[in-house]
């Protein structure tokens, strides 16, 4: 029996199938189209999704297909333009844009590369599931339907999701009334390389009119949006692309350029467009038994601040590592209780942050720093979660259990002739215990590292960050930190558990503390010596 079967293979299911292939669970991917979509329909990479693509060791091939959004040029009815960049957060990384084709493209590659290949032309029908398995029937493209037993499902199957339907969730909201139509153009225009554009006509008691330019890496190619005229609309309500209703022309999104910009800019080399509708819904629950939702199947909201993509990837990058921990026996089931207490608050927060946006789009004040860090989704923290423990307290300064661990540079180790980041460290599969030492603790720690090492097997690394000389020494990795930065990225907390997500889950004054061990206890299945 197949540990893991996956629907869907957009962004969301291609990163819920590398992810598990990368901790060591085998699964099977099926996605009901016979092939990719040509579609750039999600562009936008927050900061904190190429950390996550970081980790998998994909940031690289992502950056190389994409280009850096560096900011919008913003044209209000008819005024001079302003250019609103990218403010400077010290961030490992900036905002990118990938065409989402490219963005599948790379996520299939990888998975190929670990043996797995997506199953084209095969479409989930429905599952029955016990306390030991899910039975899922699925249909091939001659209508042939079989019976194959898993035991997880992860839904990623969209905003029409038949995995939602199946385990009964509930998809609360409404559609927006207003229909837009989308292109891939060509514009012949001045705009600096990497600047999106928009321009917008205020109505009164109404949507603004707009005409909105996201850049795509080749030169002078735009994703274009609009609002659609009525001739296009239609009468399909559903969210998302429309392929049942006839894109719009190139002279239909010439028109609208016509109207709102001067000078008015050529548009040619339309390569695709389409109808699509926007929707604002939640499902009521991420999960029922062994049968899980993330993505567009979970959280569908208006594209503004390009979170959508984000949240679903940052969904399946959560659960995947606790599938892997439960399937692989290191941590009970009760663990995979936390993907919804942790994700399900964050597509909350994404709905009513986007529908604010929208529905105040083209009369939004001045946004501060703390909103505009909101887009990076680097705030993102999960401190209410039952798998994470704040034992320092809130009197000791620096990122607190549930958040996100920060990057730091300038640290040093035995035998390298070059400088580290803390993320380089971190990459992998495993949970990390950062410790920071006193001079009394030499004895002690050996017989702590020890312990660990055979309690928890390949489960937990263990990392000694000091501003002391060089060294090494078993069971751990030293570095030294002669700058001082990693306790002005940390703070002074003594020891900190980083999570395999790169999120804080265990945060304390000493590695001594016996509430560690207790959560290390509720946490994994202690394995036997051998």
């Amino acid at each position: 029996m197949t540990k893991v079967l996956v629907v869907g293979a957009g962004p969301v299911g291609l990163t819920a199938a590398v992810e598990l292939a990368r901790h060591g669970v085998p699964c099977r991917i099926i996605d009901r189209a016979a092939k990719p979509l040509p579609f750039c329909r999600a562009i936008g990479v927050t900061p904190r999704t190429l950390e996550v693509w970081e980790n998998m060791g994909l940031a690289k091939p992502m950056i190389e297909a994409g280009m850096w959004i560096t900011g919008m040029r913003s044209v209000v009815e008819g005024q001079p333009p302003g250019d609103l960049l990218h403010p400077d957060f010290d961030l490992p990384y900036g905002h990118l844009g990938v065409p989402q084709y490219e963005t599948e493209r790379v996520l299939t590659e990888e998975l190929a590369r670990r043996g797995i290949f997506v199953e084209r032309a095969l479409a989930f029908e429905g599952l029955q599931q016990t306390d030991a398995d899910v039975t899922v029937q699925l249909k091939d493209d001659a209508g042939a339907t079989t019976s194959e037993r898993f035991a997880y499902v992860v839904g990623c199957d969209g905003a029409h999701s038949g995995v939602r339907r199946a385990i009964g969730a509930d998809f609360e909201g409404a559609a927006y009334p207003w229909t837009f139509m989308l292109g891939d153009v060509h514009i012949d225009w001045d705009l600096p390389y990497g600047l999106s554009f928009r321009t917008l006509r205020m109505v009164a008691g109404a949507a603004p009119k707009m005409f909105i330019a996201i850049p795509l890496p080749e030169h002078g190619r735009y994703r274009v949006s609009m609002f659609a005229p009525a001739a296009l609309s239609g009468g399909s309500t559903g969210h998302g692309i429309q392929a049942e209703l006839p894109g719009p022309t190139l002279d239909d999104i010439q028109a609208v350029a016509d109207d709102l910009l001067a000078p008015t800019p050529q548009l040619t080399d339309l390569r695709w467009s389409s109808i699509f509708r926007i929707s604002m819904r939640l499902a009521s629950r991420y999960q029922q038994g062994r049968v899980f939702i993330a993505g567009d199947a979970a959280h569908i909201h208006p594209p503004t601040g390009g979170q959508g993509m984000n949240t679903g990837i940052q969904d399946a990058y959560n659960l995947a590592w606790k599938l892997a921990m439960v399937l692989r026996g290191c941590s009970p089931t009760s663990l995979l209780d936390s993907y919804e207490a942790e994700r399900r608050p964050v597509g909350a927060d994404v709905l009513a942050r986007t529908h604010a946006a929208t529905q105040g789009y083209g009369r939004e004040p001045a946004r501060g720093p703390d909103e505009r860090l909101a887009d990076t989704q680097i705030p993102i923290s999960y401190r209410n979660s039952p798998v994470v423990q704040e034992n320092a307290g809130p009197d000791i300064p620096g990122p607190q259990a549930g958040d996100r661990a920060p990057d730091v540079q300038g640290l040093q180790q035995q035998g390298l002739g070059f400088p580290l980041r803390l993320f380089e460290v971190l990459r992998g599969t495993d949970h990390t215990l950062i410790v920071r030492l006193g001079a009394e603790d030499d004895a002690a720690f050996d017989a702590f590292a020890r312990d660990l090492k055979t309690r928890y097997r390949g489960q937990i690394r263990l990392i000694v960050v000091s501003k002391d000389a060089l060294g090494q020494r078993p069971d751990m990795t030293l570095l030294r930190d002669s700058h001082g930065r990693f306790e002005t990225a940390y703070g002074p907390a003594g020891a900190l558990l980083i999570r395999p997500d790169g999120h804080i889950g265990w945060r304390g004054r000493s590695w001594r503390e016996v509430e560690l061990g207790e959560f290390l206890g509720r946490l994994f299945r202690p394995i036997a010596p051998r």
